[in-house]
């Protein structure tokens, strides 16, 4: 069974944030990721971590104007400045909260921008970010979003994140494999686990189509999970998902998946 990192965006959201990683790990967490630190000093979340011997796994990059339909800004020409403010911000926050994974978001390019240039500008600023995260001993991740819940977003498949990946040609650039967005957008999951997971950095999930607890559904998260041990994966797996009644009282399903 893999171990697995509560999403402090989504899950515990019943109480303030700084309050979630104590009910995290009340829960049985050892390990947290988030989307956004930037409202809370450092400090103060390196102490709640601190508090309950928790580690972070993850964080992202900071969005642009989240509230004006910013996610993103790696593939937006025209901001390059912009972004590179944000990798400093976010490897300072990942300094102090011995972060080990960045999630550099692509972003929504807007009407008619064209494509190859959105595609050099995101190479270019993932070159840069990269370099400066490996400075900090910090991979730089990138990750496909599904159209439904993300319109627009410029990185939608596995294929096209790895293409990427491999043009940019960084050892510390690798892909997050959110499984929800995976199967919304090409499912297979299991073929595509098998291909692309010694450069696959991170993996999240959720049940599909409603992002709920992963043992809701139409995607076999046991079988999943068996085949993730079968492939060796070390690694963490986040779960961002929206809890359909309560954070604490969807937990069964860690139970529930581990038996089948």
């Amino acid at each position: 069974m893999p171990k697995f990192a509560a999403n402090l965006s989504m899950m515990f959201t019943e109480v303030p944030f700084l309050d979630r990683f104590a009910a995290a790990a009340d829960a049985g967490f050892a390990a947290v990721e988030f989307l956004f630190p930037y409202e809370h000093a450092a400090n103060d979340i390196a102490q709640a971590l601190r508090a309950r011997g928790l580690v972070n796994v993850l964080f992202n990059l900071p969005p642009g104007d989240w509230a004006a339909g910013d996610r993103g800004m790696a593939a937006i020409p025209g901001r390059e400045a912009e972004f590179r403010d944000s990798v400093a911000l976010a490897l300072s926050y990942a300094a102090a909260l011995s972060t080990p994974r960045l999630h550099a978001m692509a972003g929504v390019p807007p009407a008619g921008a064209d494509r190859a240039a959105c595609r050099d500008t995101y190479a270019a600023n993932l070159a840069f970010a990269a370099a400066a995260a490996a400075r900090e001993g910090v991979d730089l991740l990138i990750e496909p979003l599904n159209p439904r819940d993300v319109p627009g977003y410029f990185l939608s498949t596995q294929a096209d994140a790895h293409a990427i990946r491999e043009a940019v040609g960084a050892a510390n650039l690798k892909v997050q494999m959110d499984l929800y967005h995976c199967q919304i957008v090409e499912g297979d999951i299991a073929m595509r686990l098998r291909r692309h997971l010694p450069h696959v950095g991170h993996i999240q999930i959720a049940g599909v189509p409603e992002r709920h607890e992963p043992d809701t559904g139409e995607l076999d998260y046991a079988y999943v999970f068996r085949l993730l041990d079968e492939l060796g994966y070390a690694g963490w797996v986040g779960c961002e998902y929206r809890p359909a009644h309560g954070t604490v009282a969807g937990l069964g399903w860690m139970q529930r998946l581990a038996t089948r």
